[in-house]
């Protein structure tokens, strides 16, 4: 949809702008607690199963993707001091206004995953590649807390692919098949809202 794309673009650039100071802050505090870079990039399934970097205030220790891909519980070893707040507060993502810059992503959409995911999506599931990835969308509200699910389960890996990757994807198809744009900012407000309580 053509307005969605231009308050994609609009809202992104805005962003960018006013959040400079807190870019600022936030790339301050992780190179004062951790050795490393600002960004984390990490490959990405994008629309049309096209591989995209996307871009994170980088909130894990260097390497800490090659120990795994799922983040387990608030309190994951491989999360930094400074990490741990970005992440419950999702400040880690903001970089990705850049990557909706980019036109690679959009504001509201089913969140990217990364291509061993993707890889076993059903036939009926690869339609969620039809649109541009999101920063937040329904399932992202649901299951803002995911972390602390995989941290209660004795196989966090079977947990996520058998029963919290297809609730997900179901999630994605709510707004998927009711895309406009009161559903877009419906979201972008719920999101506001939880992120600003932390929980």
């Amino acid at each position: 949809m053509k307005m969605i794309g231009f308050f994609d673009y609009a809202f992104s650039l805005v962003g960018l702008i006013i959040l400079s100071p807190v870019f600022l802050l936030v790339i301050l505090l992780i190179k004062l607690t951790s050795k490393g870079p600002v960004f984390f990039k990490q490959t990405r399934v994008g629309k049309d199963g096209r591989d995209f970097k996307v871009y994170k205030f980088r909130s894990m220790f260097v390497d800490a993707d090659k120990r795994g891909l799922l983040t387990v519980g608030g309190k994951d070893v491989r999360v930094t001091k400074a990490g741990y707040y970005l992440r419950k507060f999702k400040v880690d993502e903001l970089p990705q206004l850049i990557n909706v810059i980019k036109g690679e992503m959009s504001i509201v959409g089913p969140r990217p995953e990364v291509r061993k995911y993707v890889d076993l999506y059903s036939e009926d599931q690869l339609k969620a590649l039809k649109v541009l990835p999101g920063i937040t969308d329904y399932a992202s509200i649901q299951y803002r807390n995911e972390n602390d699910l995989l941290a209660l389960s004795h196989n966090p890996e079977e947990l996520y692919v058998k029963e919290i990757m297809p609730k997900k994807i179901e999630l994605n198809f709510r707004y998927i098949n009711n895309r406009s744009v009161g559903e877009y900012f419906k979201i972008i407000i719920e999101t506001v809202i939880t992120s600003l309580k932390g929980k």
